[in-house]
């Protein structure tokens, strides 16, 4: 009892937001967090003027609960949220909620994520996305070809979604990871990440979230250059399984 009560006390999240010319939706992403009494750093990735105003504006309005990190030269969104995991550690929090800012996800969500975090503290707890209509069906059946690639380069189904971008890190190995890899920094970010997780042993754990896309119709994916990154990500882990091939087979024939 008293390692489980441990592991409770020890348990410090935080919500990272990385943020990128979304100032009509992050007020009310922000007004989200706050409503399930968790703190949150927004993470500006060189956003315009307008929007680095409204940043600061819930910055002051909330300084002990919304705290803003921001990056003078635009990042891409792996680049910012890199910077939001190596922040909150260096602040002390022991795990981070990632979500994206522009209105695709339920803060609502937020207490469920981070209860199966405090159970398993050692997992990452990755989104799986439960879509409504308003899904654009390319993306939608476009993430399938990333969904079998991950499949392959982890010799495992365990991540069933690797491009949601809700999920819950423990940020010691997470931070441990980009800090000695060099990760895709834009939208290629999300997958690679849960992949080299994967590798290093850390367990996953996914949860069903109610996706919707998007409040203010701002999307940063850019449909050649990001899927010829993700290609190009594809490509680069397969021959790194292909390295790690007998320990990944080792993992799969030891005893659960």
């Amino acid at each position: 009892m008293s390692a489980q009560v441990d592991h409770i006390r020890d348990f410090q999240p935080i919500v990272v937001i990385p943020v990128f010319n979304h100032g009509e939706a992050i007020g009310h992403m922000v007004d989200g967090v706050l409503a399930q009494a968790q703190s949150c750093l927004l993470v500006d990735d060189g956003s315009e003027a307008g929007c680095a105003q409204v940043l600061d504006r819930l910055h002051a309005a909330h300084p002990d609960r919304v705290f803003l990190l921001r990056l003078e030269q635009n990042q891409g969104k792996g680049g910012a949220v890199m910077a939001g995991l190596r922040e909150a550690l260096r602040r002390g929090y022991s795990h981070a909620v990632q979500i994206d800012a522009d209105g695709q996800h339920d803060p609502n969500d937020i207490p469920g994520f981070l209860g199966d975090a405090a159970a398993h503290p050692d997992c990452v707890v990755v989104g799986r996305p439960l879509y409504d209509e308003s899904v654009p069906k390319g993306r939608l059946y476009g993430r399938y070809a990333t969904h079998i690639w991950v499949w392959i380069n982890t010799l495992s189904l365990q991540i069933r979604d690797s491009m949601c971008g809700f999920r819950v890190y423990p940020l010691a190995p997470t931070v441990a990871l980009i800090d000695q890899v060099r990760i895709g920094r834009r939208m290629d970010f999300d997958s690679e990440v849960l992949v080299r997780l994967h590798w290093r042993g850390v367990p996953m754990i996914n949860r069903a979230t109610r996706v919707t896309y998007p409040l203010d119709g701002v999307s940063h994916f850019d449909v050649l250059r990001d899927n010829l990154r993700i290609s190009r990500m594809h490509a680069k882990l397969f021959f790194g399984m292909l390295l790690r091939l007998p320990l990944l087979l080792w993992r799969k024939a030891m005893p659960a």
